[in-house]
């Protein structure tokens, strides 16, 4: 399998993970989706990573369809119960963490433009929406149900790899505060392996 994106992007570092973690075999294409000679809208026509070469040439983007297509395969670990209203919910969770990461990007994108010419209501529309979303996962996080259970799935890997861009990017410095169940699954995630190895690069 050949995986196309970029070492920075929360989105292929769940892919990246969620392969890692069941044994998959694969190339990492760096690929920025932002530069006029990418080779990302080759793979994707929407210009976006992940996109995901499968061992027949099939290709997949949209990195919540990568992530089902490979909780589908057989290699341990399952990522999704199976009951499918809980898998349901499951999928839902990893969604919200996949929005707060949306927006994070947004808010770097922006704050990349020329101080007169960023939008303060995009900045502060976005922040709002990361902050209300942390407060979800917070409590989800408290419940135990699907974060912080003590076993991995789509919505745990997702929801690390949205707190490691945060604090990679800086855009919320203080989203600890008042979050210590977040604060313990993220600490718990970050020593697995898989989390180590795809740290985005700090230069």
């Amino acid at each position: 399998m050949k995986l196309i994106g970029s070492y920075t992007s929360p989105f292929v570092r769940k892919i990246s993970i969620i392969m890692l973690e069941k044994g998959i075999i694969f190339e990492f294409i760096n690929a920025s989706p932002y530069s006029e000679e990418s080779q990302v809208p080759h793979y994707n026509p929407l210009g976006k990573v992940p996109a995901l070469v499968a061992d027949n040439e099939q290709v997949w983007f949209d990195s919540a369809i990568i992530a089902e297509f490979l909780a589908l395969r057989d290699n341990a670990p399952a990522l999704l119960p199976g009951d499918p209203l809980e898998s349901l919910q499951v999928r839902q969770i990893e969604k919200l963490a996949d929005g707060i990461s949306d927006s994070a990007l947004v808010i770097v994108r922006e704050q990349m433009r020329p101080g007169d010419q960023q939008s303060e209501e995009v900045l502060l529309r976005n922040r709002e929406k990361i902050q209300r979303g942390l407060d979800m996962l917070e409590k989800l996080a408290a419940e135990g149900k699907w974060l912080n259970a003590g076993q991995l799935n789509l919505a745990t890997i997702a929801t690390g790899c949205m707190i490691g861009y945060l604090n990679f990017r800086r855009v919320v410095p203080n989203w600890c505060v008042e979050r210590p169940a977040l604060v313990r699954l993220a600490e718990t995630l970050f020593q697995r392996e898989s989390f180590a190895r795809t740290t985005p690069p700090t230069a």
